[in-house]
């Protein structure tokens, strides 16, 4: 998963602000629920404590304090409903406190002494000795005949505790539900807002030099997005402009050059075959001549890429044999190799039909073959494939030449671009042979790629669609 993507950091912020808010919601209710538990709690003490101090303290002279403690049994029954009730007199003498609960949840025996005699009636929180956490009620009291009691009535915490206990269990499984409808609702939310611009991506990836009039899909969302599909087709457009005027100008001004270089030429052909001149005339009539000749080949490369954008091979297009091609190509130029005693290896042991311009992609073999021969020292060895694999024509050029250095593989199909100018230009190269191979590639719906390691050879492979069966 990409955690830079806009969709993950979408998804992620809005699952992150969505918990955040859940969990506020959740920790409000539960402190809510708590206090409304205790004050609930805390009422039936203050109840409880007011009707000891009312209806039985209020007339201990009459009734005596042994009537108290009865009714007290008899009312309340604190071992039964798990209570906690301590009368002490004024001079802090016990007159009764209550047994431990059926439950075993406490034991009053470890309830603090009361200190203090309070003035007005109150409640808190108690924890004792046992562990065990009730909330008390503490009202002071007084009978007709003067005497002074303090009334102390409790229950246990453990029930309310046990509800918030609950409470937090039930809100733990709806955070994950929650954060899961989150992720799953928001990656689905995200992935659908996002959809125009994967499909804006998909569509711009075929762009290319060769369909630069087709568009991207403007989907009418009155967003952002609308408003970048409409910015990319008007710089697209603009692209398309450029790249025509561009390539208009290189055709025409290769297309008017082509006439005065050859009769340039002609003309200096016939001045160096002249044998009345002067030999140093004649020299550097030659100089010139091979630079013309240099030259011409450079324009009709241009000429040749111009007509390539413009798409102008397509109507050549016939289903010939590329294995056959390939081989009497390289025999063609054995010759070539001879020179340097390179041996040429063709391998092409079935055919292999593909549909296209028979003679630009024999260009494309007579390019790669050529450079093989021009970058492998003497004594080398470059070996040709021709090959069909999960329907494409695979054409491979392997020599044992110096490589290509791994800084100029980012460019080494640019136009006129040349590893070492110095080297090429001796050589006879412009630096327009392999752009013309990928121009030609591209131009049959193939591709062109390489493999090269400096001082151990270089590796071309060619991938083109084979011809559909029967044509």
């Amino acid at each position: 998963m990409n955690t830079r993507s806009i969709r993950f950091r979408l998804v992620s912020w809005y699952t992150g602000w969505l918990t955040v808010v859940f969990a506020a919601a959740g920790l409000l209710l539960y402190v809510a629920l708590q206090a409304h538990l205790e004050k609930e709690l805390a009422a039936a003490q203050f109840r409880r404590a007011r009707q000891i101090a009312a209806t039985l303290l209020g007339r201990v002279e009459a009734t005596g304090e042994a009537h108290v403690v009865n009714e007290i049994n008899a009312w309340f029954t604190p071992e039964t409903n798990d209570r906690f009730i301590r009368l002490t007199r004024g001079d802090g003498s016990l007159l009764y406190l209550s047994q431990p609960p059926t439950d075993g949840s406490f034991d009053p025996r470890r309830a603090p002494a009361l200190g203090v005699v309070p003035t007005a009636p109150d409640w808190h929180k108690a924890r004792w000795a046992d562990g065990a956490e009730l909330l008390v009620v503490v009202m002071p009291a007084r009978s007709a005949g003067g005497r002074v009691y303090v009334v102390e009535v409790g229950a246990s915490l453990a029930p309310a505790q046990a509800l918030l206990r609950q409470l937090l269990g039930l809100l733990g499984a709806a955070l994950l539900l929650v954060l899961g409808t989150a992720i799953l609702g928001g990656n689905f939310l995200v992935r659908r807002a996002l959809a125009p611009a994967e499909d804006i991506a998909r569509r711009a990836e075929r762009i290319s030099l060769q369909n630069l009039k087709e568009r991207l899909p403007v989907v009418p969302t009155r967003d952002e997005l609308e408003r970048l599909s409409v910015s990319l087709n008007h710089m697209i457009e603009r692209l398309d402009h450029a790249w025509e005027h561009n390539r208009r100008f290189i055709a025409d001004a290769s297309h008017e050059l082509r006439t005065p270089l050859t009769i340039m030429r002609g003309e200096l052909e016939l001045l160096v075959g002249q044998s009345g001149r002067a030999p140093e005339w004649q020299t550097r009539a030659a100089t010139v001549l091979e630079e013309v000749v240099r030259l011409g080949r450079i324009v009709e490369g241009l000429f040749n890429v111009a007509r390539l954008d413009a798409g102008e091979a397509r109507p050549d297009f016939r289903p010939f044999d590329l294995a056959e091609l390939t081989t009497s190509t390289a025999e063609q130029m054995c010759l070539l190799a001879e020179d340097k005693r390179i041996r040429i290896e063709c391998r092409a042991p079935q055919p292999v039909r593909v549909n296209g311009d028979r003679a630009r992609l024999k260009q494309v073999v007579v390019n790669l073959l050529d450079n093989a021969i021009k970058y492998t020292p003497e004594g080398g060895r470059v070996a040709l494939t021709v090959t069909h694999e999960a329907g494409q024509a695979v054409l491979e050029v392997a020599d044992t030449g110096i490589g290509i250095p791994a800084t100029a593989h980012p460019r080494i199909f640019e136009r006129f671009f040349r590893v070492d100018p110095a080297r090429s230009r001796a050589l006879g190269g412009a630096g327009l042979g392999l752009s013309i191979v990928k121009a030609i590639c591209t131009a049959h719906g193939g591709q062109v790629d390489f493999q090269s390691e400096e001082g151990r050879g270089t590796r071309f492979q060619v991938r083109l669609p084979v011809a559909e069966a029967g044509a």
